[in-house]
């Protein structure tokens, strides 16, 4: 059975939970324990993998569906880590090699290095920090937004601010995911998985 209408990737809860015939708690417990790819935006909703749900329709259980990463496209997916510790860009570059996927990683130091690197290599997902020297995160996403380079760029943000301190730098847009470390590469896989599968898809 094939998905169809909405093409959006992400599902919420409740649509997902429809699609698979299962009870909305069902589904919850199921994002809860790993067993769908899912994560929470910056604005606290669940929004769930819809290729992970694809797979679970295609006969796979929801604990295969979420690592599933057996389909690969023809070029790397570009990831643009921009982090300014450099023991924690060892750790990504480390954790990332381990995934088997066709990844590139490219590395900035702050937003202005940040935004040049999208113009340049056009990566297809941003991991980024918000504290960092010079240009924070926060205002290199509000720079992104208001410009052409955000379109096909996915943004996702790993940090150790909470909502307040977000909030006091001046706020993100509210359907960027927004993690806190330390580092959930579970959802960070979960998250290039699903640029994989779509990329595939148009192979």
């Amino acid at each position: 059975m094939a998905l169809t209408g909405n093409q959006n990737a992400y599902l919420t809860t409740r649509e997902a939970a429809q699609i698979l015939g299962i009870s909305l708690r069902t589904a919850q417990l199921w994002v809860e324990n790993g067993q769908l790819e899912a994560w929470k935006t910056y604005g606290g909703h669940r929004r769930i993998s819809r290729a992970s749900v694809q797979l679970v329709l295609d006969g796979l259980p929801p604990e295969q569906a979420a690592d599933r990463s057996s389909v690969t496209p023809a070029d790397p997916i570009k990831i643009l880590l921009v982090e300014d510790d450099s023991i924690l860009i060892k750790l990504y570059r480390t954790v990332i090699d381990r995934w088997n996927l066709p990844i590139e990683v490219i590395t900035a130091g702050n937003g202005i290095d940040g935004l040049i690197r999208v113009g340049k290599d056009a990566p297809d997902l941003m991991i980024t920090d918000l504290s960092m020297p010079g240009m924070d995160g926060v205002q290199m996403i509000r720079l992104l937004a208001a410009s052409s380079f955000r379109d096909g760029l996915e943004i996702v943000v790993v940090t150790g601010l909470d909502k307040v301190q977000i909030e006091a730098l001046g706020g993100l847009p509210p359907e960027i995911p927004v993690f806190t470390k330390p580092v959930p590469f579970f959802q960070l896989k979960a998250i290039v998985n699903n640029i994989v599968v779509r990329r595939a898809a148009y192979l």
